[in-house]
């Protein structure tokens, strides 16, 4: 595999970082590595870095995006905390990412079985955990189809809150930063939410969060989703 140079990013699509990122998750789960020399990779990125896509994801451990996406030094821009949620800074990074430093696509992964989802749904307060933990609860809310046991032990509950929840994080972006969501507009990026099943290994992309303009969907605008 190719170490991303400027010239190799500038080739790259939003729908492209998409597929790769698509295609990498199927090595993942077919347990296909791609052959990289990583130290040849350090070499090469020595002078600067030129990634195709940023992911926002869950601190959790068996979360990283670099391997479930099989992707190697150079390549993607990997945002991690709690709950895949949104803040200032995390958008003040990816703004970084796409603005400066070329990224193409933003994917906003959740996980089964999210500990920080658990936790929002328990309603959970420990310290800084509880500012966190509120972040996840207009989630929480906007799940009305379970009607009883809303708590961390009804499985159902808590995948429902997660799907909600990425969902949710990609319209904040796009409302909460006006650099990406004109670049969103302008087909220079695209977002889009992912889940990742940590039983499989496999990420299933929403359809109905995929926001790239293009070719394929030349009549997108961001004002439908105001």
């Amino acid at each position: 595999m190719k170490t991303l140079n400027k010239e190799l990013q500038a080739q790259i699509t939003p729908r492209k970082a998409l597929e790769l990122l698509q295609e990498g998750n199927k090595r993942f789960i077919s347990n296909l590595k791609a052959h990289r020399d990583l130290l040849e990779q350090v070499n090469e990125t020595r002078d600067g870095q030129w990634p195709f896509a940023t992911i926002l994801s869950c601190i959790d451990s068996r979360t990283s995006a670099e391997l479930i996406f099989d992707q190697g030094l150079g390549d993607i821009f990997s945002v991690r905390i709690a709950g895949n949620i949104v803040n200032t800074d995390i958008l003040g990074s990816m703004e970084f990412a796409c603005k400066v430093a070329g990224s193409k696509l933003i994917v906003v992964l959740g996980h089964s079985k999210c500990g920080a989802v658990k936790g929002a749904c328990d309603h959970v307060e420990m310290g800084n955990l509880t500012e966190l933990l509120s972040k996840l609860q207009p989630a929480v809310y906007q799940e009305t189809a379970t009607k009883e046991n809303r708590t961390s032990s009804n499985s159902p509950f808590v995948e429902n809150v997660a799907q909600i929840n990425v969902k949710r994080n990609v319209k904040n972006i796009i409302e909460r930063s006006y650099v990406l969501e004109q670049m969103i507009e302008n087909g220079e990026i695209g977002i889009v939410g992912a889940m990742h099943n940590i039983e499989t290994g496999e990420v299933t992309f929403y359809d109905d969060v995929v926001y790239i303009k293009d070719e394929l969907n030349p009549a997108f605008s961001v004002a439908e989703l105001r």
